[in-house]
């Protein structure tokens, strides 16, 4: 029997075209150690590299997501002043270069603290259970979010609405994060891994350096405007006309099937 360790680890397992990456620290309500910042980081790093993956389906062990980070093993690290991610691995909250490129599924269940909210938030689809208690706490802890809630939070759901959240900690309910844009599906409590699982497959199932660019244009738009992104389509667009997936998409059209897509 393998023991486990008490700082926590980050399941990754291949499935056809999605990478399942599973935060496991249960008996601990998965509190994130500098361990899982560093497993995480090369879990998103694989997803990155890998080219037969497609998308990452991100979740968690146990009843919760995680009651957030394990601050006794945390706070030495960030009183240096040193980061919580490893340098030259792929950052999960896609704050720094270079972008992740391929997109990420989230399934939100339980407790789902502080840097669960900033992982919902760097995700491209967020699933909620039902039963999901939010909160961005930092400011009870005479700290503030560090890992892009102050960004994002602001973009979703506008100043005041995010204000309220990171200036109180208060906790919210998954039908509150639904209303602030913070999640796309609310399911009962038990459900949101398999929803999050289909939603997965049917990115996975389209044309992966399609759905790359989609994302990349759409980024444009978010950071740099419309009019940017706009500028960039017709580029875009000539290298994806002239990919084999395309032409698989041509063909599959015209014989009627279920396209099949390598990535080329």
């Amino acid at each position: 029997m393998t023991t486990r360790h008490e700082d926590g680890q980050i399941r990754v397992e291949e499935r056809g075209r999605i990478l399942l990456i599973g935060v496991d620290r249960p008996e601990k309500r998965n509190g994130f150690t500098p361990k899982m910042f560093d497993e995480l980081a090369k879990a998103y790093t694989r997803l990155e590299a890998s080219p037969e993956i497609f998308c990452g389906l991100l979740y968690a062990e146990g009843d919760h997501f995680t009651a957030g980070l394990d601050m006794p093993k945390i706070v030495p690290l960030r009183r240096e002043g040193k980061p919580l991610l490893p340098v030259g691995e792929v950052d999960p909250f896609n704050l720094r270069e270079p972008l992740r490129t391929k997109p990420v599924v989230i399934a939100l269940k339980g407790i789902s603290f502080t840097v669960a909210v900033e992982l919902m938030l760097a995700s491209e689809v967020a699933v909620a259970a039902d039963n999901c208690r939010f909160s961005q706490m930092e400011v009870k802890r005479g700290i503030m979010a560090g890992c892009g809630a102050t960004i994002r939070m602001v973009q979703r759901a506008g100043w005041g609405n995010a204000m309220k959240i990171l200036l109180t900690g208060d906790e919210f309910t998954a039908q509150d994060a639904y209303r602030l844009n913070f999640v796309q599906e609310v399911v009962p409590a038990g459900e949101e891994f398999q929803r999050a699982l289909e939603i997965a497959e049917r990115i996975a199932a389209q044309a992966p350096l399609a759905v790359q660019a989609t994302m990349a244009n759409a980024r444009v738009s978010l950071g740099s405007g419309w009019q940017n992104a706009y500028a960039g389509i017709q580029s875009a667009q000539k290298i994806l006309y002239n990919t084999e997936d395309a032409k698989e998409g041509v063909q599959s059209f015209v014989e009627k099937r279920t396209a099949r897509f390598i990535g080329r």
